[in-house]
């Protein structure tokens, strides 16, 4: 049974993670890895990445979702999964406006 209160749409992105950070000003830096986002929606990422990734940590990151239509946002990562040699993570969106969460629909 899906538990997702938003569809999720496969999408291949490559984004640059360069450093992650909380709240209260811990920041990783020169981490400098590239992660393939998999699937998105209103609310989150799906995405894979070759090293660990500590859950409660953010992360800057702009989304293309088509040529020449893309956003920045910040994502809070929320699950993180070693499956064979690569791991699997989600990130949900933070403070989202609804004007871009509508961006991801429209293509």
């Amino acid at each position: 049974m899906e538990k997702r209160k938003f569809e999720r749409i496969t999408v291949k992105l490559d984004v640059n993670l360069p450093s992650i950070f909380k709240q209260n000003n811990i920041k990783i830096e020169n981490i400098d890895q590239n992660i393939e986002i998999i699937n998105i929606s209103k609310t989150g990422v799906g995405f894979e990445c070759n090293c660990e990734l500590p859950v409660g940590y953010y992360f800057n990151a702009r989304i293309d979702v088509s040529e020449g239509k893309y956003f920045y946002g910040v994502l809070k990562i929320v699950r993180c999964e070693k499956k064979q040699d690569i791991y699997s993570l989600g990130a949900e969106f933070v403070g989202l406006a609804d004007i871009l969460s509508k961006v991801i629909y429209e293509n």
